[in-house]
């Protein structure tokens, strides 16, 4: 435990010290002058900051950060061995239908007859600016940035470094021909030498249709941003809806459960395929995550044939165990009448396949 203080004391120094001098470049970049001046005007930002759609339940709030950091934490919190993967060549996949493969946590990649759709990619092996203090699990690192086709259209939901990973993106900037993020977040990826006239900023229920056609809508999240503890929701966090051919599927993000969901589902679906988290949960962050069942009533909310469970698998970031968010899953999304898809890492799913039900997480 006398070293987990000392990491994080040496971790807290870095920050600040990088934060004072502007010395650490993934830390990102928040939006100014001009940049500033577009969002100020839209709806959903008041008083200076993104705004969600419903109120912040902070009276749940039971814990302060720092206490959360410092309290024991089970060792079941990572594998006791290295996950289950599948090596894919990524540049080969069909696309008769929409083909999905997860890298862990909410990196994926969407191989569609219409594109090449990678999402919240991270491949550095870590979550954060300072190396070495939330890494991947051991299984979770047989991906890089090397083995990612041309990417027709990178998607980010939000600007937290689990989502928004500055290393990986500076290796696949120049393989990306198009970034949809939300807005303000293209301030970042500018800050990181991406063109501004590849980068699409949307706000909530605002689409973009692609050259080979693809639409891409952003939708409404509950959640919150910011890259460092200074400055909060000055860039927005979505959700979002991939329409391909005839096929719909939806994003989640990060967010907690609300009433957007069946909004979302009325206004968008039905959807083939949802892709939310179930992980990452705890009584530190309330209303920005779904626990436990929320998952499955969320993609029964969005009317979602195939629910697969993202957001997990990868990191270390709350205190439950590892593998808690799918075996407590099943049971809901059972109850519910849910199919579910759970892959193992690298494993490619196309949508109309009998979905991938193997226990790989037993242990």
């Amino acid at each position: 435990m006398k070293y987990a203080y000392l990491r994080m004391g040496i971790a807290a120094l870095l920050l600040t010290v990088a934060a004072g001098c502007g010395m650490v470049k993934s830390l990102g970049k928040n939006p100014e002058g001009g940049e500033l001046a577009r969002l100020e005007v839209l709806p959903n930002y008041k008083n200076g900051s993104f705004e969600n759609l419903a109120e912040r339940a902070d009276s749940t709030i039971k814990r302060s950060w720092l206490q959360f950091m410092l309290q024991s934490r089970p060792e079941s919190i990572k594998p006791s061995h290295s996950l289950p993967w599948v090596k894919t060549d990524l540049k080969t996949l069909p696309a008769t239908a929409p083909t999905i493969v997860w890298f862990g946590h909410s990196s994926l990649l969407i191989k569609t007859g219409q594109g090449n759709i990678l999402i919240d990619p991270i491949f550095s092996n870590h979550a954060g600016p300072v190396p070495g203090l939330i890494t991947a699990f051991k299984g979770t690192k047989h991906y890089h940035a090397k083995d990612m086709p041309t990417i027709d259209v990178l998607i980010i939901s939000h600007d937290h470094y689990d989502h928004l990973d500055y290393r990986t993106l500076k290796k696949l900037k120049d393989q990306i021909k198009i970034a949809v993020v939300p807005m303000g977040v293209g301030s970042d990826l500018v800050y990181w030498g991406f063109d501004p006239k590849k980068i699409i900023e949307l706000n909530w229920n605002q689409s973009a249709t692609l050259p080979g056609g693809l639409r891409i809508t952003a939708t409404p999240a509950q959640h919150r941003s910011n890259r460092t503890y200074a400055k909060e929701n000055k860039t927005l966090w979505a959700s979002y809806v991939i329409q391909t051919g005839h096929y719909r599927l939806f994003y989640g993000g990060d967010s907690g459960y609300g009433p957007l969901f069946k909004q979302i589902g009325q206004q968008y679906g039905p959807f083939d395929l949802a892709l939310l988290e179930c992980g990452q949960y705890s009584p530190n962050w309330p209303w920005t995550h779904l626990w436990l069942g929320q998952t499955a009533q969320a993609a029964v909310d969005l009317q979602a044939r195939l629910l697969q469970p993202i957001h997990w698998a990868k990191f270390e970031e709350a205190d439950q165990p590892w593998n808690e968010p799918i075996e407590k899953l099943l049971p809901a999304a059972e109850k519910l009448g849910i199919q579910l898809n759970v892959p193992r890492i690298g494993e490619p799913y196309t949508l109309g396949n009998p979905p991938k039900k193997a226990v790989w997480w037993n242990f």
